[in-house]
C-alpha cells in the first residue's frame, strides 16, 4: 500500500497515515494477518520521524485494528466489532460531519448520494451486531 501523506496539512502526519490504514483495511487493500513495513523502514520510504509511524501504529493497536509480534513485526488484526463507547463516539462524529455538510448548503439528496458513492468503494462484509 502506498501512503500519500500531506506535510503542508493541517492534519497531523501521525493521523494521516492512521486513516488511510484504516481506509485500506476497509477497502480489502490490507488484509488480516498482512505485515505492515517496520515503523523504521516506512519512516524512510515517507520521510518522515520514526516517532510519527509509532504514534500512528500505537493508536491502531489501542483500537485492536492492528497487532505486534516482536518477532514478525506489526500486521494487520481481524477487525472488532464497536465497543459501546465507539459507538457512542462514531454517531457524534458522523452527526457532526452531516450537520457542517447541511450548513454548508448540501441538500440531503445529495448527502444521501454521497454517503452511497463512497460506500460503492469498499467490499460487503457481514453486519457486526
Amino acid at each position: 500500500m502506498i501512503f500519500d501523506i500531506q506535510t503542508q496539512s493541517n492534519q497531523p502526519i501521525y493521523q494521516q497515515l492512521r486513516e488511510q490504514i484504516i481506509v485500506g483495511i476497509a477497502k480489502g487493500d490490507l488484509s488480516a494477518g498482512e505485515l505492515l513495513p517496520s515503523v523504521r523502514q516506512l519512516a524512510e520510504e515517507i520521510g518522515i520521524n520514526t516517532m510519527t509511524i509509532s504514534k500512528a501504529y500505537n493508536s491502531l493497536k489501542e483500537e485492536g485494528l492492528l497487532v505486534t509480534d516482536r518477532r514478525k513485526g506489526t500486521a494487520v488484526a481481524a477487525p472488532p466489532p464497536f465497543t459501546s463507547g465507539q459507538e457512542a463516539e462514531y454517531r457524534q462524529n458522523l452527526q457532526l460531519q452531516l450537520a457542517t455538510a447541511l450548513l454548508h448548503g448540501k441538500s440531503k439528496q445529495a448527502l444521501l448520494t454521497d454517503v452511497q458513492q463512497l460506500l460503492d468503494q469498499f467490499p460487503e462484509r457481514n453486519e457486526c451486531k
